[in-house]
């Protein structure tokens, strides 16, 4: 039996403008440091006990990864000044991308191309806590893949309800466990069950070198960004193989104000390991 290969290099997409986040919510809460890094769009470094993006590199190391490449914009140089100066990471190795403008999520993964090398790795969003479940289902993958989630695993156990639902890409599996197709903001379909039933990229991804090409070739979406699950629909409409699994576990998001102290919640009594 051939034993799953596992990776040690991770890309974080942390260069996104935040704009949702930066929006006043008048039902959050938050401290003057969570207004700060929210008023900034920096919401990987919004502090729910420490900042955020803390916990994420924690898990990572958990699951065996080695090495993040960070992906900002040459305006979050605090964020570089923070994992250099600040923390002295001993179980994961912290090193940065720069996406000079943010085109969008394949664009940014563009960025980390020197990072990743020859190597296959794991792409996630910076704004996403994902459970260990997810993460160690990327590592016995043994291959170029993704982690979908089910919807309704989504709203039970993570903290993203019904409503948000049809904000992420949808995926369609094939009989041989492969992604077969990806509806990236999809148009909520009115059928009973379906957003329960229906799973769901939360960019999740393990890729080899080849995913580069699709991400340059892809065009732009309606939202006029080069987005990743798009360019990952390119790659499998020209044969891109990606072994699909299943996670029944949630995934704590970091889009909204809204969402700070619900995520504070959960996070904040976790032991941090960098």
């Amino acid at each position: 039996m051939k034993t799953a290969v596992s990776i040690g290099k991770c890309v974080i997409l942390a260069r996104g403008l935040g704009t949702r986040m930066r929006r006043e919510d008048a039902g959050a809460r938050l401290n003057a440091a969570q207004a700060a890094a929210a008023g900034a769009g920096l919401k990987a470094m919004i502090p729910v006990g420490r900042p955020f993006l803390d916990y994420v590199l924690s898990a990572l190391a958990d699951a065996g990864f080695q090495q993040a490449c960070l992906v900002i914009g040459p305006e979050h140089e605090a964020v570089r000044e923070y994992y250099t100066r600040t923390v002295n990471p001993k179980r994961i190795e912290i090193g940065f991308a720069i996406q000079p403008r943010p085109l969008g999520t394949a664009n940014a993964v563009i960025a980390a191309e020197e990072f990743a090398g020859a190597d296959e790795f794991l792409v996630i969003n910076s704004d996403n806590y994902y459970p260990a479940e997810a993460l160690a289902a990327i590592q016995n993958l043994g291959r170029p893949g993704t982690i979908l989630f089910e919807a309704a695993a989504l709203m039970r156990e993570g903290n993203i309800p019904a409503e948000r639902i049809p904000a992420f890409a949808y995926c369609v599996v094939d009989g041989d466990g492969f992604l077969a197709d990806i509806v990236e903001k999809p148009v909520p379909v009115a059928s009973p069950g379906f957003e329960s039933k229906k799973l769901v990229s939360m960019n999740c991804w393990r890729f080899g070198p080849d995913i580069f090409a699709a991400c340059r070739e892809v065009r732009r979406s309606p939202r006029g960004e080069l987005e990743l699950p798009l360019a990952v629909k390119l790659a499998i409409g020209k044969g891109m193989k990606l072994r699909a699994a299943i996670c029944r576990a949630g995934v704590l998001d970091l889009s909204r104000r809204s969402d700070i102290a619900g995520v504070t919640a959960r996070l904040g009594k976790l032991q941090v390991q960098l």
